[in-house]
C-alpha cells in the first residue's frame, strides 16, 4: 500500500469518526434540550421530573465530543530527528529541525484556518501571537548556548509554558493534535514538564535513532515514565536508511541484512516489554523502521509521492487502526452508555409519574410518606460506601507514605552498587584543577539527580499499582452497593405506583440498571480528562493519576535533589582533595567518592523521609478524597432528585388542576423524542462498527 493511499484512508477514517462524533454530539444536545424543555414545562403541569444530573452530564459529553481530538505526544532525545519526522508526517517543512530541545518550548500543533503561533506564559502574562519566522527566530538558540544552559541547569525560556502552532492541514483538520515535547536528555525538572502530558494523550510516538540504539537516557525514560502505566507507545526508529550508509560497502546485500538484523535484535530486546496489550504481543504493530528525511524530501517535491520503503505506510496504517477503531469506538461506547442511562432515567421517571396522576393530594401524600423508610435505606447505602472509601483512603495513605519512608531510609543500603552507573567519569587531575572542578561538580550533581529520579520512579510505580488495586476494589464495591441501591429504588417505584418493576436480566455491566453514580464509581463513565491547552480528553474512569502527579512531582524534584546535592557536594570535594596528588588512581578516587557520597546521603535521609512522607500521605489522600466527594455528590443528587420529583408533583396537585390527557400526551412525546435521538446514536455507533468489521 502506498503512503498516499494509507494517508487518504487515514484522513477518510478520521473524517468518518469526526462525522460520527458530530452526529452523536448533536443527538446528545437534542436529548439534553428536550429534557430541559420538559422540565421547564413541568412548572405549569405535573411538575419537574428532576433530571438535572442527566441534563448536565449529557451536555458535557456533547461538548467534549464536538471538540474531540486525538492527541499524539511526540517524545525523543535530542538529535533523533523528531522535527524531521513531524514535518514528513504533515507533509510540510513546518517545524524548525535545528531547534535544540534545551529551549524547552513544548509545542502543540493543531488545526487553524490561518497559519499562526501563540506563545503561552506561566507567569500571568497575556499570550503572545507571533508569525512563524518570529517564533523560529525568538525561540531557537545556538547549540553552544544550549549546551552551556544545560550544564548550568538553567532553562532558556523559564517563563514559557507552551506554544500553540495552528496550521490549515488536512490531518489536523480531521481531529489530530500533536504535542512536540522537549528532549529526554534535558534536565530532570524539564522531563517533569513532559510527564504531565504523558497521561493526557491517546498515544505516544517515541522517536529513536537507528545509529544510537536504545541509549541509557532512553532506557531510563522508558523505565521511569512509561513502564507499567498502561500507555500506548509507537516506537519510531528513525534514520533507518543510515544503516546502509554506515557499511563499508553499502551495496553488499548480505552485510546490510546482517547489520539490520543485529539492530532489530537490540531494539527488540529493549522494547518488547512495552509492546504487550492484555497479554498479547503487538510488537509488529508498535515498532517501525523509518527514514523520515527521505519521506520529507519526497513529500516536499510531491505531496502525493509514494513513500514505499520509508516505513511510513505501515506506521500510518497501524496508527489509523489504533485511533479510529480502538480508541474512537471505546470513547463512543462510553457516550452511548451515558445516553442510554439518560433515556432510561427519563423513561423510569415518566413510568413513576403517570400512575400518580390519578391520585388525589391526600392519597399521593400517603404514598410518598410510605416510602420514607426506603429513602432512609438509600442514604444508608450512600453512607456505607462513603465510609468504605474513607477507610480505603486512610489505609492507602498510611501504607504508601510508610512505604515511601522505609524506601528512603533504606537507600543507603544499596547506594554503593546503585550509584556506580551514575557517577561521572572520574579524572582526579581534572578535579584538582580548579578550572575544571566546576564542570566535575555539575556532572556529579547531574548523576545524583538521575540516581534520585530513577530510584523515585521505581518506588512511584509500586505505589501506583497499589492505588490502582485499591480503586479496582472500590469499583467492585460500587457495583455491589449500586445493585442494593437499585433494589431499593425499585421498591420505592412499586410502593408508589402499585406496579411491579421489570428487571432486565440479560443486560451487560455497561447497560444494567445500576444507578448513574455507581457506573461513574465503577469507571464506566468519564466526562473529561486532563484539560491540556484548552482541550479535554475523554477517558475511562476516575483520573486519579493526574492528582497524584501534582504531589509526586513536588517530591521527585523539589524535595530531594536540590537539598541533597547542595549539602553533600562540598564534603565530597573535601574528601577528594584530601587524597592528595599521591592518590591519582581513578579506582581509589571512585571508591572514595561513593563512600563519601553515601556517608553524606545517609545523614540526610531521615530528614528527607520526615519532610516528604507527609506530602506522599496528602497526595494519596487527595486521590481518594476527590473520588469520595464526587461519588457522594452523585448519590446525594440522585436521592434529592427522587424526592423532589415526588414533591414537585404533590405541590402541583395542591395548587392547580392537572389536565390528565394533556399531561399524558406531553410525557409520551418526551419519551418518544428522547428514544428517537437514542436510536440515532445507536445507529451511528453500529454503522461505525459495521464499517470496520
Amino acid at each position: 500500500m502506498s503512503y498516499q493511499v494509507g494517508t487518504d484512508r487515514f484522513i477518510n477514517d478520521l473524517e468518518r469518526v469526526a462525522q460520527v462524533r458530530s452526529e452523536i454530539s448533536v443527538c446528545l444536545r437534542a436529548i439534553a434540550d428536550t429534557i430541559n424543555q420538559a422540565e421547564l414545562d413541568g412548572d405549569t403541569s405535573s411538575g419537574k421530573l428532576s433530571l438535572a444530573r442527566d441534563i448536565e452530564d449529557i451536555t458535557v459529553a456533547s461538548k467534549n465530543l464536538s471538540q474531540g481530538v486525538f492527541r499524539l505526544l511526540v517524545l525523543g532525545d535530542m538529535k533523533r530527528g523528531k522535527s524531521t519526522f513531524l514535518n514528513a508526517l504533515i507533509g510540510e517543512n513546518l517545524l524548525p529541525s535545528d531547534v535544540n530541545p534545551c529551549t524547552a518550548v513544548l509545542t502543540i500543533l493543531r488545526y487553524g484556518a490561518e497559519k499562526k503561533v501563540t506563545v503561552h506564559f506561566n507567569d500571568g502574562k497575556n499570550p503572545q501571537p507571533l508569525d512563524f519566522q518570529s517564533f523560529k527566530y525568538k525561540y531557537t538558540i545556538d547549540p553552544a548556548e544550549a549546551k552551556k544552559l544545560e550544564q548550568e541547569q538553567k532553562q532558556a525560556f523559564p517563563d514559557v509554558d507552551y506554544a500553540v502552532v495552528e496550521y490549515p492541514l488536512a490531518l489536523l483538520e480531521k481531529g489530530i493534535e500533536i504535542v512536540d515535547s522537549p528532549g529526554l536528555n534535558d534536565t530532570e525538572s524539564r522531563n517533569e514538564l513532559s510527564l504531565g502530558y504523558v497521561n493526557n494523550c491517546h498515544a505516544i510516538l517515541f522517536v529513536m535513532r537507528a545509529s544510537q540504539p536504545c541509549t541509557l537516557g532512553e532506557r531510563r525514560y522508558l523505565e521511569n515514565y512509561i513502564k507499567g502505566r498502561g500507555l500506548t507507545v509507537f516506537f519510531l526508529i528513525n534514520a533507518w536508511d543510515q544503516v546502509k550508509e554506515s557499511l563499508i560497502d553499502p551495496d553488499d546485500v548480505e552485510d546490510l541484512a546482517a547489520a539490520e538484523e543485529r539492530l532489530r535484535q537490540v531494539f527488540k530486546a529493549n522494547l518488547a516489554e512495552y509492546c504487550y496489550v492484555d497479554g498479547q504481543d503487538v510488537y509488529e504493530e508498535r515498532v517501525f523502521e523509518l527514514s523520515s528525511i527521505q519521506a520529507l524530501r519526497r513529500r516536499l517535491k510531491n505531496p502525493q509521492a509514494d513513500l514505499g520503503g520509508t516505513g511510513f505506510p505501515p506506521f500510518m496504517g497501524s496508527l489509523n487502526t489504533f485511533l479510529t477503531r480502538e480508541r474512537a469506538i471505546a470513547e463512543l461506547r462510553q457516550v452511548r452508555t451515558l445516553a442510554r442511562q439518560a433515556v432510561n432515567n427519563t423513561r423510569e421517571a415518566i413510568d413513576r409519574r403517570i400512575p400518580l396522576l390519578d391520585q388525589d393530594v391526600n392519597e399521593l401524600k400517603k404514598r410518598i410518606d410510605s416510602v420514607e423508610p426506603e429513602f432512609t435505606k438509600l442514604n444508608n447505602i450512600g453512607d456505607q460506601f462513603q465510609k468504605e472509601i474513607i477507610s480505603t483512603r486512610d489505609n492507602q495513605a498510611r501504607t504508601i507514605s510508610e512505604s515511601f519512608r522505609g524506601y528512603v531510609l533504606n537507600l543507603g543500603n544499596t547506594f554503593e552498587n546503585d550509584f556506580l552507573r551514575y557517577q561521572p567519569e572520574l579524572n582526579l587531575l581534572d578535579f584538582l584543577s580548579s578550572g575544571k572542578r566546576e564542570a566535575f561538580n555539575i556532572a556529579l550533581q547531574k548523576g545524583f539527580e538521575q540516581y534520585i529520579t530513577d530510584k523515585f520512579a521505581a518506588w512511584t510505580l509500586t505505589a501506583e499499582k497499589d492505588i490502582n488495586l485499591a480503586f479496582k476494589e472500590l469499583s467492585r464495591s460500587a457495583a455491589q452497593y449500586g445493585a442494593s441501591y437499585s433494589q431499593v429504588t425499585d421498591q420505592i417505584t412499586e410502593k408508589l405506583t402499585g406496579n411491579k418493576v421489570r428487571v432486565n436480566t440479560n443486560s451487560t455491566t455497561e447497560d444494567d440498571n445500576s444507578p448513574g453514580w455507581a457506573k461513574w464509581a465503577m469507571g464506566l463513565l468519564s466526562l473529561s480528562r486532563g484539560n491540556l491547552a484548552g482541550v479535554a480528553l475523554a477517558s475511562a474512569g476516575f483520573d486519579w493519576k493526574n492528582i497524584l502527579l501534582n504531589y509526586f512531582t513536588v517530591i521527585g524534584v523539589g524535595g530531594l535533589i536540590t537539598a541533597v546535592t547542595g549539602i553533600f557536594l562540598g564534603p565530597i570535594g573535601f574528601a577528594l582533595l584530601g587524597l592528595g596528588v599521591g592518590f591519582l588512581q581513578a579506582d581509589q578516587a571512585r571508591k572514595e567518592l561513593v563512600k563519601t557520597a553515601k556517608k553524606e546521603l545517609v545523614k540526610y535521609l531521615p530528614q528527607v523521609a520526615h519532610e516528604q512522607s507527609p506530602i506522599v500521605y496528602e497526595g494519596v489522600k487527595q486521590c481518594f478524597d476527590d473520588y469520595e466527594r464526587e461519588v457522594s455528590k452523585r448519590i446525594n443528587d440522585d436521592i434529592k432528585s427522587r424526592k423532589s420529583e415526588l414533591d414537585n408533583l404533590l405541590q402541583q396537585k395542591a395548587t392547580r388542576e392537572i389536565n390528565r390527557d394533556k399531561e399524558l400526551n406531553r410525557l409520551k412525546t418526551l419519551q418518544e423524542t428522547v428514544i428517537a435521538q437514542l436510536q440515532k446514536i445507536e445507529a451511528a455507533y453500529s454503522n461505525l462498527l459495521a464499517y470496520y468489521s
